[in-house]
């Protein structure tokens, strides 16, 4: 199990790969991401690249059909596990270098994030305090 610095590394990295598709920042980004995985192996490098493409697709495709925050959320979930798997399938000697990697690629190619109220990420997906108004408004 990773540690919650090395969970929120994955994370921020799942993010990135999601808010920087279609985005001026998407090529860097993409590149850097594919390297990461492939680890100095250029066919797996070659295989990140076309799992990023395809992820771009999906995002293009969901964003034209009215889904996008759906897919979105999954696709960032997706990328959140095959990063936090990486980092699970290092020794632990090589971890913490390989989160910081993470971590400085996505600073350094990430798409800036949208303004508040624009982003899926502001977007509140709990259960909400509910006061007396709800009660008169849900009764019924």
């Amino acid at each position: 199990m990773l540690s919650e610095a090395l969970t929120a590394a994955a994370a921020a990295g799942g993010t990135a790969v999601v808010r920087s598709a279609g985005t001026d920042a998407w090529p860097g980004l993409r590149q850097r991401v594919a390297r990461w995985f492939g680890r100095g192996d250029e066919a797996r490098e070659r295989a990140e690249l076309e799992r990023l493409d395809r992820t771009a697709r999906a995002l293009e495709a969901a964003a034209a059909s009215g889904q996008s925050e759906r897919i979105r959320d999954r696709q960032e979930a997706v990328w959140q596990d095959r990063f936090e798997t990486l980092l699970e399938g290092l020794p632990a000697e090589q971890r913490d270098a390989a989160a910081d990697e993470l971590r400085a690629l996505v600073k350094e190619h990430a798409a800036p994030p949208e303004p508040a109220g624009q982003t899926p990420a502001s977007v509140f997906r709990g259960p909400t305090a509910c006061h007396t108004t709800c009660r008169t408004t849900n009764s019924g």
